[in-house]
């Protein structure tokens, strides 16, 4: 704002000319680009909607400046350490703690029997215990845990508990482990977890082309940088404040709460950097571990892993053996699908219920289909627990649905994209599940913006084998292929999904301030800018400052599901409004979205205004447990990718060259934060399209490090063509749609189509191996 304000002017000076800032939604759900206006106050304030504002974290975290939650200290501190199974199935028989407490520096060791409130924990089903008791069910599960006055002393401690196991063979075939014959994870469960059966039409529907195919999908690990962290302080009031990486403070507060055996309003959390998420830190890891450690010796612990004890101490990627069934007409038309998705959640639930419920609701594919038969699996074993990672279930699905679309190209004589529009769902068609498509559906267009797109160029600056020179360009194949996805944001089949923000107002050295609290995960997306850029929007302020996030504020839910921007960033704009509201009251104005600068001033020189909104999404529906029928989501995300590769056919080595992709975003609210998530995303689908697979043998990973695990580099990445869409949803705040997720889900079977047009391998797996595609 520039100019002097006279104090003197009236609240309703400012009314005429307010339409000109009014919102233009240029007919949401019509298909036509929308630009969505400012609704707040003075549109001369920058950093609002469709802008792209510094980060207030950038530059910290670019000059490691930033305190992320390994960074954490406090005076007097102690440090944990954990004891963990070395089998993936075993009776414990005895522990024999008497070395590990005599070690000098020791100040506690805890089992089980330590627990003093309930002892299992988990985000669907409360199966997981905090520490193992009578039986491990995989390796790395934790079996005591340690707190003493240095991080080395506190490992060796737990080096020198004594356990001693009755080793058990594991159940680790996910297929066998449907059989209700098979050995049993849980005694007092069956091995089945959860089963979602999708059905429409016609079930013995027949057609005259038909394509099958069965494919397999690896555990994939999220592979954040940071390792999981965090600090426990005990409080004079009984309880404990918990500073944590996490993505869900409130679910986190209320599993430690009830393992602890205290109120909540006993057990506080704090958000404390986070170091990438991606969906592993939706489960508990250290978080009880520690708060038990402080509360037995009366002093702050912290508790951080190393980064072998990372890849044991969260979920994974649920690996997949997926089993379709296309058919067509002899024009590409899709008559029916059949599928069975069978996914391994290993040894406990955590989330692998919706999991499921995503493969088999989005897993036919942003097609429509008269006629389905699904059948989705989720089952225990005695393999790593496997959750939430970004794509969440239908990453899975795509590989094997954009796989048969190939296939059925091929079948037919038509173009790999041609037959993809032929089958392209649009606004107004039923999803599998019965539910309605709303709003914009822009398949097609996806499909052809990245076909459309100029070739890329024919001389690419490394070959496959990259700066090693493996090849200097000799049996050197090319390869186009393409892939579209479709993902669900936010919480779906009926779940109570709302997000509760705090927004105060008020004259700070005479000018306007906001304040923002929420409990809304900061994991790197950028959310932190999203809210001060609403705030700007609705309210025309300047100064905006962002609380740190902490559980004093009602819950934001999970930073998941691509929902923060949609949920909290709706609750902020509600907040807003709300304050709106008040202060043209106190003008005595009638409801407007508008006031000026002056007026601003004017109301607030009476005091403070704050506003505390719970916001929701418009209802969604359990399915039908019988036929999969319900309104299970609440919005439909749509992206698409063409990846060009270069292959050596002779070696198997691959270097994608070139990816262009599209995707609609309803509303860009920080479009250069948009690009970053689309290129991010893409990143980890090359990831798992290429080298990205935990390698677990009979229950045992042979791989938990990043020298073992393969993470793609820069030097890995390709260039990348962007077209972004903002189709506007009629439903959401600005318009909106959800953005993390898509891009993972169709670019990896975007990459393999490309290798199979090089080299005319099936390549029915990922990640894709040098094997695969030379067949040894």
């Amino acid at each position: 704002m520039t100019g002097r304000i006279e104090p003197t002017r009236s609240c309703a000076s400012s009314a005429a000319g307010a339409t000109e800032n009014a919102q233009d939604l240029g007919g949401p759900g019509t298909g036509t680009r929308v630009a969505v206006r400012p609704s707040g106050l003075d549109t001369r304030v920058g950093g609002g909607v469709g802008s792209s504002p510094q980060r207030p974290d950038g530059r910290l975290k670019v000059s490691g400046e930033f305190a992320f939650s390994s960074d954490l200290w406090a005076d007097d501190m102690l440090w944990g350490a954990t004891l963990r199974s070395p089998y993936p199935r075993a009776k414990l028989v005895n522990l024999d703690l008497t070395a590990a407490v005599a070690l000098p520096g020791v100040y506690a060791v805890l089992t089980a029997q330590d627990v003093p409130g309930r002892r299992v924990y988990g985000l669907e089903h409360a199966d997981q215990p905090v520490l193992a008791g009578t039986e491990v069910r995989y390796q790395g599960e934790p079996v005591a845990i340690v707190a003493a006055d240095h991080p080395e002393t506190a490992r060796r401690a737990a080096s020198l508990i004594r356990a001693d196991y009755e080793v058990l063979t594991p159940v680790t075939d996910p297929d066998a482990a449907l059989d209700p014959a098979s050995d049993r994870v849980h005694a007092d469960r069956p091995n089945l977890l959860r089963h979602v059966p999708i059905r429409k039409g016609d079930p013995a529907a027949t057609a005259a082309v038909v394509v099958t195919g069965e494919y397999r999908v690896g555990m994939q690990d999220q592979a954040f940088l940071g390792p999981e962290s965090g600090l426990a302080v005990p409080a004079e009031d009984g309880g404990v404040d918990l500073y944590i990486a996490t993505q869900w403070l409130h679910v986190d507060q209320q599993q430690v709460a009830a393992c602890l055996g205290l109120p909540p309003e006993k057990v506080r959390l704090t958000l404390a950097g986070v170091g990438g998420a991606f969906g592993a830190r939706e489960d508990l890891s250290m978080q009880v571990h520690a708060c038990l450690l402080a509360l037995r010796t009366g002093r702050p612990v912290k508790m951080v892993y190393g980064r072998e004890e990372s890849f044991f101490g969260h979920v994974h990627r649920h690996p997949a053996r997926l089993r379709y069934e296309h058919g067509a007409d002899r024009d590409g038309r899709l008559v029916y699908v059949k599928a069975s998705i069978v996914l391994d959640g290993g040894a406990y639930a955590s989330s692998t219920g919706a999991v499921v419920a995503n493969a088999a609701t989005l897993g036919i594919g942003p097609y429509d289909v008269p006629n389905v038969v699904m059948d989705a699996y989720g089952l225990y074993t005695n393999n790593p627990p496997c959750g939430a990672m970004r794509g969440f279930g239908a990453v899975q699905a795509c590989f094997a649905y954009e796989s048969q679309m190939d296939r059925l190209a091929e079948a037919v004589g038509l173009d790999p994209v041609e037959v993809r529009v032929r089958n392209a769902l649009t606004t107004g068609d039923r999803m599998p599940t019965g539910q309605v498509v709303e709003g914009p559906a822009p398949v097609a267009e996806l499909l052809r913006l990245v076909r459309d797109r100029a070739p890329a160029p024919a001389e690419a600056d490394f070959r496959p084998g990259g700066t090693a020179n493996t090849t200097r360009g000799e049996g050197v194949v090319r390869g186009v292929g393409y892939g579209i996805g479709i993902k669900n944001v936010c919480f779906s089949e009926g779940f109570d999904d709302f997000a509760t923000a705090r927004v105060r107002l008020e004259l700070v050295g005479g000018r306007p301030a906001a304040l923002v609290h929420t409990a809304a995960a900061e994991v790197g997306q950028g959310l932190v800018t999203v809210q001060a850029q609403i705030v700007r929007t609705e309210l025309g302020v300047d100064q905006v400052t962002i609380a740190p996030a902490d559980t004093n504020v009602g819950s934001a839910g999970s930073s998941s599901a691509s929902r923060q921007t949609y949920m909290t960033g709706g609750a902020v704009r509600a907040a807003c409004i709300a304050l709106r509201t008040r202060l043209l009251e106190r003008c005595g104005r009638a409801p407007s979205p508008f006031l000026t600068p002056e007026e601003l001033v004017l109301a607030l020189a009476e005091g403070p205004v704050e506003e505390t909104v719970e916001w929701r999404h418009r209802p969604t529906h359990p399915l039908d447990p019988r036929t999969g029928q319900g309104d299970a989501h609440v919005q439909y995300a749509f992206a698409a990718h063409r990846a060009t590769v270069d292959v050596d056919v002779e070696l198997g080595l691959v270097k994608v060259v070139e990816i262009v992709t599209a995707q609609d975003v309803g509303k860009a609210v920080n479009p250069q934060a948009v690009a970053g998530q689309i290129q991010g995303g893409t990143a980890q689908g090359l990831g798992l399209a290429l080298m990205e697979e935990i390698q677990v043998v009979d229950g045992m990973v042979r791989n938990p490090s990043f020298t073992d695990y393969l993470l793609p580099t820069i030097m890995d990445m390709p260039p990348m063509q962007l077209d972004i869409l903002e189709l506007a949803d009629p439903h959401s705040p600005y318009g909106l749609r959800g953005v993390g997720e898509p891009p993972t889900i169709s670019s990896t079977p975007a990459i393999v189509a490309a290798i199979r047009a090089a080299t005319g391998a099936a390549l029915t797996r990922v990640p894709v191996r040098p094997e695969h595609i030379v067949g040894v």
